[in-house]
């Protein structure tokens, strides 16, 4: 398995590529700027764009869906709840494979309805706005829940395996990577307290 992380367009926006180079087959993640370096990548590695994926629908991570989708004759995936073109819909616990990779769906609420985390060969995730490295998403915008924001990140993020490498939606906190255990120990957002005291600072 082989991840690239992009750094895309000017707010900080990460788009990844991940792909089974044996089978040469490749997932798209939230491409919204800079997509000729997405079809760069493509053509110099001769892999085969299977899907494009969305932690989100907001219109900073999916901006390049139909673009890529029909120049590489990809299919668009999103969780279930979002209301943007989407070729296969995805809830909880479902398994997307790519190549020999299975990629297991995690639905994460709270910064948007359609929000999930991708945790990949049981060895990284994909926390779109869910988790940054050192915060969390807005929970103000629409569609924004902060008591969803919370369970998903107290009740879900930081139940996951502590050696799981992070990639996050956005290039916000002090390096571009992280892991589970270490964002469980530095992140206040992931720090023990009740819903009620999330709620009072965020």
């Amino acid at each position: 398995m082989r991840v690239l992380q992009i750094p895309v367009g000017q707010m900080a926006n990460f788009t990844y590529i991940i792909a089974d180079e044996r089978k040469g087959e490749a997932a798209i993640i939230d491409p919204s700027w800079d997509l000729d370096k997405i079809f760069d990548v493509l053509k110099k590695n001769k892999w085969k764009a299977k899907y494009v994926i969305n932690t989100h629908s907001h219109f900073d991570h999916i901006l390049g869906n139909e673009q890529v989708a029909e120049i590489a004759g990809a299919k668009i995936i999103q969780h279930k709840n979002s209301q943007v073109i989407k070729h296969i819909s995805v809830s909880e616990g479902d398994i997307v494979n790519l190549g020999n990779i299975p990629i297991r769906i995690l639905h994460t609420p709270g910064h948007s309805v359609d929000s999930i985390c991708l945790i990949v060969d049981g060895h990284l995730v994909f926390t779109g706005d869910t988790l940054f490295v050192g915060n969390c998403g807005r929970v103000d915008l629409p569609g924004s829940n902060p008591r969803e924001m919370y369970t998903s990140l107290h009740d879900k993020v930081a139940k996951l395996d502590e050696s799981l490498i992070v990639y996050p939606g956005h290039d916000y906190g002090p390096s571009p990577t992280s892991k589970i255990g270490k964002e469980k120990m530095t992140n206040y957002v992931l720090r023990p307290r009740s819903m009620e005291e999330f709620l009072q600072f965020m």
